[in-house]
């Protein structure tokens, strides 16, 4: 296998290419929170059901002319929010926000724009009232037969407040993409208040991985870390197989030490390796196989910045795929200082996005870009891609930014206050 460095451009390819779309499945209206749509939503009532009152009020009737200020209606009923159609009505009828038109009325004059009369009980006009004027029409927010949640809508909570409203009980969501996770390292330690012998460092990639995931929409079927050993870590696998993974994810040992034996353990596995080393940085040793049921397998570089770019920038991408969205677009951010590199490298940044007291947006590109430095990764809110080819870039350059996670909101903009 030739060890000359991939485009990455060309790993995501061979990565999409690799993928393929989980099955749709049936999801319940309570737990459509973070799906992604695989059929379209179509209304089969309109919303609102019924003409109804924006407002407290006296629905009344009339022509197409405005009703006239000073006019006086005798009051002839009440209607509350929950009553029953009225049919047939006539002169002035009370009633409150949300309360269904009684019939033959079509519009609402609002109560402060009245005066209420006693013996007998009317109201007297204080302003003109036109036809249609403060009432919501059936289908006017949405019409039967209308489409209102397109394939591959991410579901939130207002998509919920929508299928509640028209009564949907469950929608058809891609299945979720099943991963396991192995974390590599004779010094690690997971228990976080276990004391470090010399040598040891605590294991930061697994909880990083294992919180990541589900955000990213998928289903976390196993995780474990394994010392540095070809047997074991190949148990390891199978274990991760069982668990019913389609998509592996291991940290460490994917470079050229005497201690990097996954490409040894994918071979005894008999897995076909369809790259190892792409042209960026942090985590150029990144490898990509295909075990022989199908499985993915993701080898990542064992520093944790390494495996935050591996996984928001490679494996995010596969998941995509198999939850059936297009690629994902970056947004086009000016650069708020000058950045320089050898142009031969895609550089992945650790990042903000800021707004300041102008209202105008800038990437910041934070300092300490190194892969071992966990701290600027929790102030980042953002990632900025320098693309390979790139070398001297100006203030004010636009650049790729992408937000924390593929499945994440333009809501992580922070202000700068500046």
């Amino acid at each position: 296998m030739s060890h000359a460095l991939l485009d990455p451009a060309d790993a995501l390819q061979i990565i999409r290419e690799a993928s393929t779309q989980t099955p749709t499945e049936s999801c319940p209206g309570a737990a459509v929170l973070g799906r992604i749509l695989r059929q379209p939503v179509v209304s089969a009532s309109d919303l609102p059901p019924f003409d109804n009152s924006a407002m407290d009020g006296y629905a009344l009737g009339g022509g197409v002319e405005p009703l006239r200020a000073g006019s006086e209606w005798g009051i002839e009923g009440e209607q509350a929010a929950g009553d029953a159609m009225r049919g047939n009505a006539h002169g002035a009828w009370e009633i409150m926000t949300g309360a269904r038109m009684p019939d033959g009325l079509d519009r609402v004059i609002p109560l402060e724009q009245t005066e209420r009369l006693d013996n007998p009980p009317r109201t007297r006009l204080l302003a003109d009232v036109a036809a249609g004027q403060n009432v919501r029409f059936a289908g006017s927010d949405v019409a039967a037969g209308t489409s209102v949640m397109a394939a591959g809508t991410l579901l939130a909570p207002q998509h919920l407040m929508l299928l509640a409203a028209l009564g949907v009980d469950s929608v058809q969501v891609a299945a979720r993409p099943r991963v396991a996770v192995l974390c590599t390292g004779r010094e690690l330690v997971d228990h976080p208040t276990t004391p470090l012998a010399a040598g040891q460092i605590r294991n930061s990639n697994g909880p990083f991985l294992t919180a990541r995931l589900p955000l990213a929409g998928a289903d976390l079927t196993h995780a474990e870390t394994v010392g540095d050993d070809v047997d074991a870590f190949v148990a390891a696998v199978a274990r991760a197989r069982t668990s019913g993974a389609q998509v592996i994810i291991s940290t460490g040992a994917v470079s050229m030490g005497r201690y990097d034996f996954v490409p040894v353990a994918l071979q005894q596995l008999g897995a076909q390796v369809l790259f190892h080393k792409v042209a960026i940085r942090p985590g150029k040793p990144l490898l990509f196989a295909r075990l022989p049921d199908g499985t993915l397998f993701f080898g990542l570089p064992g520093n944790p910045v390494a495996v935050a770019v591996g996984l928001r920038f490679f494996v995010e991408p596969a998941l995509r795929t198999m939850l059936g969205l297009s690629p994902e677009r970056p947004w086009q951010v000016p650069l708020a200082a000058a950045y320089s590199k050898k142009p031969r490298l895609d550089m992945y940044l650790k990042s903000r996005l800021e707004i300041n007291r102008q209202g105008q947006l800038a990437a910041i590109a934070l300092t300490g870009q190194e892969s071992y430095r966990i701290r600027p990764l929790a102030e980042a809110n953002a990632w900025i891609r320098i693309p390979l080819e790139a070398s001297e870039l100006p203030a004010g350059s636009p650049v790729d930014v992408y937000g924390p996670g593929h499945l994440e909101s333009p809501s992580w903009v922070w202000s700068s206050g500046e």
